[in-house]
């Protein structure tokens, strides 16, 4: 298989001398991304401050995240992390109605199922839809969310295997209810193409480091425009003001758009890494590196089922992205051997996560699952 990335590998320096496989969990660093960090340093260094040039920077980082996704700008709001993004919708939402039911899944990463279960305590009931070898059929949806349902909260990707689901089909079941889609994209975005136009959900999350090639502490909330209009989030703070700067705390109103989900000050040293991170992948075209992506993931797949290694992943690349989860009962202790190998990959309860990028070759993708079949057989 020829390489279609070889340019852009070279903006990674730490493939010379590793093999990184980590998307799931955190990806390889670029030359642009370090360089933005470095000019972000250099005005605390040179100037001590320069509030102006980081908000034009969070400013910049927000558009590339719009762009992403194919959503406006006045959607998107920054907060610094998926979880922070999930307690100030949740702040928003009244359970005190007929509309009182929040169904999420059993796959959903465990911080989104936490801030649902938090909000029983204002009224909220909660329904997690269960797994099927870490799936969810889709006819689940239709059974689960029903006419009391305020909000379905999903993974577009699983963290555990990789399994995506379709959110245009599930959007159009929980539509048909009258429920709101919330979409955890933290294992997609960067990695899968995402219009949420097209897919017609209601809010969409997303934080930088994993597919997004930033760095942790900063995440992107879309809201519907036409939605977010009618909610008012308590979990606030002065940048969610229509005035941030007229810094009076006796006025509390709310800025247009999403920018009214936004709290305090925003982590401006990531918003100068995720600006860098996501114009790269503007640039180079998320479909483009989704085509390629299955292209590894049916690698991975084939080439450890041959290896007599158990997948945990789908096996149908249709139903998967990125991540190749193979079943390693002591996975944590078997990504440390492999970290000495020179081998990055992501260990999550009892699955070794293969999840490269598009600078990633096949030859790595094999080398990894060759590292994992000589692995002790007490693992």
């Amino acid at each position: 298989m020829s390489f279609p990335f070889a340019r852009e590998r070279e903006y990674f320096p730490i493939l010379q001398e590793k093999i990184q496989l980590s998307s799931c969990s955190q990806s390889a660093l670029s030359k642009q991304v370090e360089a933005a960090i470095e000019e972000y340093t250099e005005t605390l260094r040179h100037t001590g401050m320069d509030w102006m040039l980081w908000m034009e920077k969070v400013g910049v980082a927000k558009a590339e995240f719009a762009k992403l996704i194919n959503a406006e700008l006045d959607e998107i709001a920054v907060l610094s992390s998926v979880s922070d993004c999930a307690s100030s919708v949740a702040s928003a939402l009244d359970f005190t109605g007929e509309r009182s039911k929040i169904v999420t899944t059993e796959i959903d990463f465990p911080s989104l199922g936490h801030v649902w279960l938090a909000q029983q305590k204002r009224g909220a009931t909660i329904r997690f839809i269960p797994e099927v070898n870490h799936c969810i059929p889709l006819v689940y949806y239709s059974e689960s969310v029903d006419e009391q349902t305020l909000i379905t909260s999903i993974p577009h990707v699983s963290y555990y295997n990789g399994f995506k689901q379709d959110l245009a089909q599930i959007a159009a079941i929980v539509h048909e209810k009258g429920s709101y889609l919330f979409v955890d994209a933290y294992q997609s975005a960067g990695g899968v193409a995402i219009d949420v136009k097209k897919t017609d959900v209601d809010f969409l999350t997303a934080g930088s480091q994993k597919f997004m090639l930033g760095i942790p502490g900063i995440a992107f909330l879309y809201v519907k425009k036409e939605l977010a209009e009618k909610l008012e989030p308590t979990v606030t703070g002065w940048f969610g003001r229509v005035n941030p700067f007229a810094f009076d705390g006796k006025l509390l109103d709310f800025a247009e758009g999403a920018r009214r989900f936004e709290t305090g000050t925003p982590p401006m040293i990531n918003g100068f890494a995720a600006a860098a991170a996501i114009q790269l992948l503007n640039e180079i075209g998320v479909e483009r590196i989704e085509t390629y992506l299955e292209t590894l993931s049916q690698t991975a797949i084939t080439y450890a089922q041959e290896k007599g290694l158990k997948v945990m992943s789908p096996t149908d690349i249709s139903q998967k992205a990125s991540n190749t989860a193979i079943y390693i009962p002591q996975a944590s202790k078997a990504e440390a051997i492999l970290k000495e190998k020179g081998i990055i990959v992501s260990a999550r309860n009892d699955v070794i996560r293969i999840a490269p990028h598009f600078y990633n070759t096949e030859q790595e993708v094999i080398a990894a699952i060759d590292a994992l079949v000589k692995l002790p057989a007490n693992l």
